[in-house]
């Protein structure tokens, strides 16, 4: 799927020569634009993550050119549906690089797609801004790739903590056979020593599952103390379910890979008790007065839900925080690639939705742990744990 954003309306020639562009993509276009990409996962299993973004990158890109644009530039934005799939993911980054001939280019949605382009970034420098949660998207450090979803390094320390303090030592992990689940698995192996934790098994489920019975039922003969559960939704809303079904008397975690309203409606009653760290737009309200997101998060919540009439979730929130700071980072570039890219790269104390970003040469996730915050589902909502 490919749309083009349009810039203003105009008469009918216009209209017709704007319908043409949507089939021809003529560079000329460009010359009095800044031309960005979208590349979400806004049909398929992972729409959850990309119809949110989607949405939120074309919100904020006609806020940003009802206001005059970019240094008297206005946005436009050619988005592509990846479906959530590898190659057709890849299919899309090249048309974006080499036919539409983008500045810079937000998504993808997923770990797995976002790892399947970043060599094209690379090579045709550039600028990537991944909505993904993967470490492996940021580290090692490319000069042209950056993410704006907390990394799942920092939500594992996340849920460690709060299992530490509630005295448990003895967990299991329960992730999904892609690359999102093994990079979450890598880092509750690596993690758990300096938490006093052992993980006593380790299980894999396929990305379209519908049964974890089995795994479930090993996990319950090593008698484990939690339940960590690393993937998103639909898998991991099977696990609750099963959870459930089984009867099993233990804390249930699960990744910020579901931290949306989807899981609880996917989960339903057995998404009750079951932990999670997610990012602060969950429970925006409960903050207090002085965090600085709060009005942040509150301001992008009202946007959005007055504008599609549908709940707010933190995936809509990567790539709002991109599209803003790619937007200030092309303050000055007249569109120069390396420019924009260097900018990005010394931005420094950016308040976003998804945390406050400091990038530097050596981080281009630039996200501390306070990005996070730990949440109990509580009657079908989110109970924040202070």
């Amino acid at each position: 799927m490919r749309q083009i954003i349009p810039i203003k309306k105009g008469i009918k020639r216009l209209c017709l020569f704007l319908a043409a562009s949507l089939l021809f993509s003529s560079p000329a276009l460009s010359k009095d634009t800044f031309k960005i990409g979208g590349v979400f996962s806004v049909t398929g299993r992972a729409s959850f993550l990309g119809d949110p973004e989607k949405k939120s990158m074309e919100m904020l890109v006609n806020q940003i050119n009802a206001k005059g644009g970019i240094d008297g530039r206005l946005l436009e934005a050619v988005i592509y549906d990846t479906e959530g799939d590898p190659q057709k993911t890849v299919n899309a980054v090249s048309k974006l690089i080499n036919k539409d001939q983008v500045i810079a280019i937000i998504g993808p949605s997923l770990t797995p797609t976002t790892l399947a382009v970043v060599p094209f970034a690379e090579r045709s420098k550039t600028l990537l801004i991944s909505c993904a949660a993967g470490i492996l998207i940021t580290e090692p450090v490319k000069p042209w790739v950056f993410k704006t979803a907390q990394s799942d390094a920092l939500a594992v320390a996340s849920i460690y903590q709060h299992m530490k303090a509630q005295g448990i030592k003895k967990a299991a992990i329960l992730s999904v056979s892609d690359a999102f689940g093994e990079s979450g698995k890598q880092q509750l192996e690596k993690q758990a020593d300096a938490y006093g934790i052992t993980v006593i098994r380790s299980e894999t489920f396929g990305a379209g599952d519908t049964d974890m019975t089995p795994q479930l039922t090993k996990i319950r003969k090593e008698n484990p103390e939690a339940i960590i559960c690393w993937g998103t939704n639909p898998g991991p809303a099977v696990v609750a379910k099963n959870v459930k079904q089984l009867g099993l008397q233990i804390p249930l975690y699960q990744s910020h890979g579901v931290a949306s309203p989807k899981f609880i409606e996917l989960a339903s009653d057995a998404a009750e008790g079951i932990y999670l760290p997610t990012g602060k737009i969950l429970v925006a309200d409960l903050l207090p007065d002085n965090d600085p997101q709060k009005p942040v998060l509150q301001n992008y919540i009202k946007e959005f839900e007055s504008r599609y009439n549908m709940p707010v979730s933190g995936f809509g929130g990567y790539a709002y925080d991109a599209v803003r700071m790619l937007a200030e980072a092309l303050k000055g570039s007249n569109g120069d690639k390396e420019k924009v890219r260097a900018a990005l790269e010394e931005m420094k104390g950016f308040v976003g939705v998804s945390g406050v970003f400091s990038f530097s040469k050596t981080e281009h996730n630039g996200l501390s742990p306070d990005a996070f915050v730990m949440v109990q589902i509580r009657n079908n909502t989110w109970e924040l744990i202070r």
